[in-house]
């Protein structure tokens, strides 16, 4: 069902159900709404439409999705759009959540998120002295919730990173190890071009008088874009480090290489000696040196055996071979 949860608080306590009819929305006073949607259908925000007044342009970005993170003020109306972030295999998988924040009401509309936000629903019902403090709380509750799955994604792929670093220095890469290596770079560039927005966003709601946040409520957000900070720190020395295997293991194809040259360069001097003598004595003349030498044959043959010896002695110790 698109309604994943609708309720009414009042106190920091959930007093009812609030269906999305216009008398499931009629509010008292002292209290507010929290209604979680998942892919909307057009009927259910157009009573949100009429119910919130809320802005076309906003109404807009929701149901169309594909947003960037960010923050606009219609009124007294506030519309935020966070991106949510899941490691799926060895890709990050993107979804977004649009909030709707306005004196007596919050409004979350979720697209291709899996994460519901009955965990953290439960949670924020269960601190009923942080939860009357309003819309402006729950806004900070979902964005903390989004921001807090973006450490583990961090986490697993430090120790890809890591592995990877390691298998470098002790083998070299596999054409699938090297295929998982760019997958894992372009996936994490991608994810910084989301954690710069999500940045602005939080900075934003700690800093700006902005309608429906109270003064008291913004060093929450001041937490929350700390995390985004810290995640895109060690992101950025993620990249470097994707950098430095990148480096070691073309600096180490390259030693491989030379290697084979050389090895190759020294068995093509050890083989040219015997081809030279031979092709000189299989051209038939008749005046040779030793040619009708009784022991023409073994000295040849000798000569050969101790030359190749001596150039194979001599690339033993200069490690050609």
């Amino acid at each position: 069902m698109p309604v994943v949860a609708s309720y009414v608080y009042r106190d920091g306590q959930r007093v009812r159900e609030a269906p999305l009819t216009a008398e499931g929305l009629v509010l008292k006073a002292d209290e507010f709404v929290w209604i979680g949607l998942f892919d909307p259908t057009d009927a259910e925000i157009d009573v949100l439409v009429q119910r919130f007044k809320l802005h076309p342009l906003a109404v807009e970005d929701a149901l169309v999705a594909h947003q960037m993170p960010k923050v606009e003020v219609y009124g007294r109306e506030l519309f935020v759009v966070a991106r949510t972030a899941l490691k799926v295999d060895d890709r990050i998988a993107y979804g977004e959540t649009h909030v709707f924040v306005g004196d007596d009401h919050v409004v979350s509309i979720r697209h291709g998120s899996a994460r519901a936000h009955s965990l953290l629903r439960a949670q924020l019902e269960a601190s009923p002295l942080q939860l009357k403090k309003g819309p402006d709380f729950v806004l900070h509750g979902i964005l903390d919730f989004i921001v807090d799955a973006y450490s583990p994604i961090v986490d697993d792929a430090e120790d890809s990173v890591l592995e990877m670093e390691q298998r470098t220095l002790d083998a070299f890469l596999a054409r699938v190890e090297i295929r998982r290596l760019f997958t894992l770079r372009r996936e994490l560039l991608k994810f910084r071009r989301i954690l710069g927005p999500m940045e602005e966003v939080l900075g934003r709601l700690q800093s700006l008088d902005l309608p429906c946040i109270d003064p008291d409520v913004r060093p929450y957000f001041r937490d929350v874009g700390d995390h985004v900070r810290r995640v895109n720190s060690r992101l950025g020395g993620l990249n470097d480090i994707l950098s430095s295997v990148f480096e070691v293991a073309n600096l180490l194809e390259q030693q491989r290489q030379g290697v084979i040259t050389r090895k190759l360069a020294s068995w093509a001097a050890l083989l040219a000696v015997p081809t030279a003598i031979a092709g000189i004595y299989g051209m038939n003349f008749e005046f040779m040196p030793e040619l009708h030498w009784r022991y023409g044959y073994a000295y040849v043959l000798s000569l050969i055996a101790a030359v190749c010896a001596a150039l194979y002695v001599t690339f033993k110790k200069t490690k050609w071979l």
